[in-house]
């Protein structure tokens, strides 16, 4: 570097305009880039955390016609992991043969997918099905379960299943251990939750305006070992 430098010092005053002229544009190059990555939250860099886009099929149906849609959306906006809502209040919502569609069409797109199974009843059991079709993971979407239910629930999963395991609670206390404990932060008041060893949440029916739903995904994202967003279709409709 040192006689790179001498020997444009010899050019006179030419080199040292175009010096200065690329040091100028490297210089906004760089900023242009970090100001983007400010105004966009989700691909402001995650250092390899879980960026997670939830999606509720009790809020907006994503099925095969609409699902590579989905997963070009959440690559666009920066999401790296899927929470697939696939088993609802007791229904497997699809065969064996859409889940591994599913989880090709997520991987062709380098995301992880975790299937998502929402329980709304001690009753209801892990569809056995969900835990075959070479997902990344499988959620335990159950905050309504009891305790000892959700306790249980999660035992079952880590017995049966080699995938990685998760539980979304609004339990912002909870004891359990899956791979990934999401707490669902949605409320300005459950900021003070967001804390390393779990993951945070953003929810954008809480959000009045997109400053607002950025400023939450970064602290989430930066003050816990990742952030899940509730949910596609409130993005969708929110516009952000």
């Amino acid at each position: 570097m040192a006689q790179g430098s001498v020997r444009r010092k010899k050019r006179g005053g030419r080199s040292r305009y175009y010096l200065a002229a690329g040091i100028l544009v490297a210089v906004v190059v760089v900023g242009a880039v970090a100001w983007r990555a400010y105004q966009s939250p989700s691909k402001a860099g995650d250092g390899g955390k879980p960026v997670i886009l939830y999606i509720d099929q009790g809020n907006g149906v994503v099925n095969a016609t609409n699902f590579d849609m989905m997963a070009s959306f959440a690559v666009s906006h920066g999401f790296n992991t899927l929470f697939f809502q696939v088993y609802r209040e007791g229904v497997l919502l699809f065969t064996q043969q859409e889940l591994a569609t599913f989880v090709s069409d997520a991987h062709a797109e380098n995301i992880s997918i975790f299937f998502s199974l929402y329980m709304t009843n001690s009753s209801q059991q892990i569809p056995v099905v969900a835990l075959e079709a070479g997902e990344n993971g499988v959620s335990l979407d159950m905050s309504t379960l009891s305790l000892a239910s959700q306790v249980s629930l999660l035992a079952e999963l880590k017995s049966e299943y080699g995938g990685q395991t998760a539980v979304t609670t609004t339990d912002m206390t909870s004891t359990l251990a899956p791979d990934l404990l999401v707490l669902e932060t949605y409320a300005a008041s459950q900021q003070s939750y967001i804390r390393p060893g779990v993951i945070g949440s953003v929810g954008v029916f809480e959000t009045s305006n997109e400053t607002e739903y950025q400023s939450e995904f970064q602290y989430a994202l930066q003050h816990s070992d990742g952030v899940m967003v509730f949910d596609y279709a409130g993005l969708l409709k929110s516009g952000y």
